[in-house]
């Protein structure tokens, strides 16, 4: 079946909120994203079969519990915490999960269950050149797969098309094959995150080398520094979740699915050896920054100290032919007033030829 147009969640900006002195287990939201209805959206798959559809209704998704296909169901939308119970508690999953799932100031981690396997982790993309983070919670079962984020818009499209058109092994696989896809589709847009962020480090090396200034540049710097620690606060421990879901021996994750998961590690280590270089190198954009600001202000005073190192014999020689002398030989020359000036400009030139052969010009 085709799958429908998906539909805009109209979504309002708030302040975020944390949740505090409430009980362990108090579902209470604590994003900036109110979502004005939960949307889910559900695909239903095996090898020879694909159904998928959109849905406002949660009870919908009920109908799914006794199906020998593989399931994914995709939540958007966390501000309606009585859709999130629902859904909760109809798959028995504990209340500190459901507490997680939309406390978005959750980092990333891995918990373990005996029916499932819960995960928290961060979506990151750019929007606008603006670094866009988002609280993904994953929840895999033996013939399920449940993803709950803030509100529409993510990096899973390329992962749908590969469901809905049969393509590579995924059809084929379990819900333990398709957590792994869904993280690698994660993790294979750290990397688009991690170039656009490199093409920003080069376009501020440029700018700081170039000779018109940019009165901004400092401002653009702590940018991104805020952006690279978001960025790291999001692939450091998703690097510690994916190493521990390698090293987990339960029944739902099949063998060859623990070898895409060691491979998934190798990339998210590679994510992480990015993102430690680019961090040591947007810290010594400030230094370089500071040094560019103090060689330009060692070049204004060169100048002015050459300027003023010119000037001082001068001013020595209008010093003394203005004192008010009576008997000051020079005075009776017919041509002393030129000669003083032939002798001023001898002495300005001869002064830069110095300098010039110094190579202080």
């Amino acid at each position: 079946m085709a799958a429908k147009k998906r539909r805009k969640t109209q979504t309002t900006k708030i302040q975020p909120k944390r949740a505090r002195n409430f009980s362990p287990g108090t579902v209470t939201y604590t994003g900036k994203k109110i979502t004005t209805v939960t949307t889910l959206d559900i695909i239903d798959y095996s090898k020879e079969h694909f159904h998928r559809f959109e849905t406002n209704n949660i009870h919908e998704a009920f109908n799914y519990e006794d199906s020998t296909n593989i399931t994914w169901i995709n939540v958007n939308g966390l501000s309606n915490t009585q859709d999130i119970v629902t859904l909760g508690n109809h798959f028995e999953l504990h209340p500190l999960i459901q507490e997680d799932i939309v406390s978005t100031y959750q980092r990333p981690k891995i918990d373990e269950y005996e029916e499932y396997l819960f995960l928290v982790f961060k979506m990151l993309h750019y929007d606008d050149e603006q670094l866009t983070k988002e609280h993904i919670s994953l929840v895999m079962g033996k013939d399920y797969v449940l993803t709950f984020q803030e509100a529409e818009g993510d990096v899973f499209g390329d992962l749908r098309e590969r469901l809905e058109h049969g393509k590579g092994r995924i059809r084929g696989a379990g819900s333990d094959y398709l957590m792994f896809a869904i993280l690698d589709a994660v993790v294979d847009n750290y990397f688009t995150v991690i170039e656009f962020l490199s093409n920003k480090v080069e376009i501020l090396e440029d700018k700081l080398f170039d000779d018109k200034g940019d009165p901004n540049i400092a401002e653009e710097i702590q940018e991104l520094k805020k952006e690279i620690l978001q960025i790291r606060k999001a692939v450091v421990p998703l690097r510690e979740v994916i190493n521990r879901l390698e090293k987990l021996e339960i029944p739902l994750i099949e063998e060859r699915t623990n070898k895409y998961i060691r491979d998934l590690y190798d990339h998210i280590i590679q994510v992480n050896d990015s993102v430690e270089i680019y961090r040591e190198m947007i810290w010594s954009l400030m230094d370089m920054y500071m040094t560019t600001i103090s060689n330009k202000m060692n070049e204004v005073m060169k100048v002015l100290t050459i300027m003023a190192s010119i000037f001082i014999p001068l001013t020595f020689m209008a010093g003394i032919y203005g004192m008010n002398f009576e008997f000051m030989p020079e005075l009776h020359l017919r041509y002393g007033y030129y000669y003083f000036w032939g002798a001023m400009i001898v002495v300005f030139f001869g002064m830069l030829w110095y300098f010039k052969r110094k190579k202080w010009l």
